[in-house]
């Protein structure tokens, strides 16, 4: 199980990298961060594609950010409650996708097969590289296949 630090409800950066807290849950923390990221990608699905990919870079490199300066405060490299990740990823994964319920649960199932089965390269970037680069380009490369499966997808139905 994982024991979220106390330093998550009281550093906002940390609250940030735990997914608005979402990460302490204490079973699947990536999954319910994956869960967590929905209502707002729900907010930023109607912008315009250009504006969601500068959402996209922004919360990325912002993300960078967040999950480093975090995992170096745990002195954990990539804690599992650390899911700020998984929201970008999963953003990433429904970037143009159509509206509808529907496809926003394939996306999910997509992007946490992708994130919990990691093949190659995403088991490269995960195990190869490090800080929190490291820990968001193995999700950003999930949702990138994830999203490419979901728009192969939404040609045949």
């Amino acid at each position: 199980m994982n024991q979220a630090p106390p330093s998550v409800w009281r550093n906002p950066i940390h609250f940030l990298a735990f997914g608005l807290g979402s990460g302490a849950s204490p079973w699947a923390p990536g999954t319910a961060g994956t869960i967590a990221a929905i209502p707002l990608f729900l907010l930023i699905q109607p912008l315009s594609l250009f504006w969601y990919a500068v959402v996209l870079l922004v919360t990325f490199v912002v993300g960078i950010y967040l999950c480093g300066k975090t995992s170096e405060d745990m002195g954990v490299h990539d804690h599992g409650g650390i899911v700020w990740d998984e929201f970008v990823g999963y953003w990433i994964t429904m970037f143009a996708a159509p509206a509808g319920w529907q496809w926003m649960l394939v996306g999910f199932v997509l992007f946490r097969i992708f994130d919990i089965l990691k093949p190659w390269p995403i088991s490269w970037a995960d195990k190869k590289v490090a800080g929190g680069l490291g820990i968001m380009l193995d999700d950003v490369l999930a949702g990138l296949v994830a999203l490419g499966l979901l728009q192969l997808l939404t040609l045949f139905f």
